[in-house]
């Protein structure tokens, strides 16, 4: 059952973490986004490139996106929850909303860019798969992302 309080928390909690998450990101990558200069490892092949598109799988994004996760599962080992299907999938909602939203964040926070540069001519990562006004990913995995969320609260 939805409570608004639930969900206020949950968004209010997200965008901060997002916020946090966009911030430090910037700090790590400046204008150079997609880890574009960093020393990482990078993959593209087939593969990569029907799942991302043009932007490669750098080592960068794979591990940030495990700390993300590990730090999401923390209070299951520390004994602060039990796991449940319920909270899983909530937590698995709020990974992928808050990498949708940190995502949109970097470029609406970054110096660089700004909400004006939200566009795919200054986005080369994001140009092959932009749909209307965003990136492609953010309307699959928002809907993703919303669509667990509401069924964790059904469960």
């Amino acid at each position: 059952m939805l409570k608004l309080d639930e969900e206020f928390i949950f968004c209010f909690y997200l965008v901060i973490i997002s916020a946090v998450l966009a911030l430090l990101e910037i700090q790590i990558e400046g204008a150079n986004g997609w880890a574009k200069e960093l020393p990482t490892w990078r993959i593209k092949n087939k593969l990569t490139t029907w799942l991302m598109g043009e932007k490669p799988l750098t080592g960068y994004h794979v591990y940030l996106i495990a700390f993300v996760v590990l730090l999401a599962h923390l209070p299951y080992f520390l004994g602060f929850a039990s796991p449940s299907i319920s909270i899983e999938i909530r937590l698995i909602s709020l990974i992928i909303l808050l990498f949708i939203v940190e995502d949109f964040l970097w470029f609406v926070l970054n110096p660089a860019y700004g909400i004006r540069k939200f566009k795919p001519q200054y986005i080369w990562w994001h140009a092959s798969s932009w749909w209307w006004i965003m990136p492609r990913d953010y309307y699959i995995f928002g809907i993703i992302g919303i669509s667990l969320y509401l069924f964790s609260t059904i469960l």
